[in-house]
């Protein structure tokens, strides 16, 4: 998606070799024209598969999650939790979910009610570097006897391998800006 290459080129920052800070328009100030074409992009690479619910985690996958769930003709969006809060007082699906970013693991959870056998489901993040966040909201669908029908990231770092393992394991993944290596400060995209 050439529209989100031009604004990580233009506003992202690099850090190190491995981060590239995007919280401008993506993560903390939110561009929202960027995300109603973000939400158009998912929903047309998708658009072929039967989608009953959107699945993210908090926080920053929502607002994605939220513009292509309306493209869908507003169908339900789930997020699972990062942490189990006192009000969740019914049976909910957990999995561990490593942050890379945050260096921390965090056990997510999803009421069971909001997660029922058979719905097809459309996993969506902002980023994915090595595969953990999504894996766990895959284990929360396995848990719920949901089909993953396919998982989107908004910005995948190829160069971490995550996209390879769930391409591997059969996943149909789309990521709308692929990054194949942070070098000499500068960013190199896949495609």
């Amino acid at each position: 998606m050439q529209l989100l290459k031009d604004r990580i080129i233009k506003d992202g920052t690099v850090i190190g070799t491995e981060i590239v800070k995007v919280d401008s328009f993506l993560n903390q100030q939110l561009d929202v024209n960027l995300f109603q074409a973000i939400g158009r992009e998912i929903h047309q690479r998708f658009k072929n598969d039967k989608v009953d619910k959107i699945l993210t985690i908090e926080a920053s996958g929502i607002a994605i999650a939220t513009v292509t769930a309306m493209e869908y003709g507003n169908i339900p969006l789930v997020y699972a939790k990062k942490a189990k809060p006192n009000t969740m007082t019914d049976d909910f699906y957990k999995a561990a979910v490593k942050s890379f970013t945050k260096g921390t693991v965090s056990e997510v959870v999803v009421s069971r009610k909001y997660l029922q056998p058979g719905e097809k489901i459309l996993i969506i993040d902002d980023f994915l570097a090595h595969g953990e966040a999504m894996q766990g909201l895959i284990s929360l669908c396995r848990q719920a006897q949901c089909e993953v029908v396919g998982l989107c990231a908004v910005i995948e770092k190829s160069f971490q391998g995550g996209g390879d393992k769930l391409r591997k394991a059969g996943y149909h993944l789309e990521s709308l800006a692929r990054i194949k290596a942070i070098a000499d400060g500068k960013i190199v995209f896949a495609d």
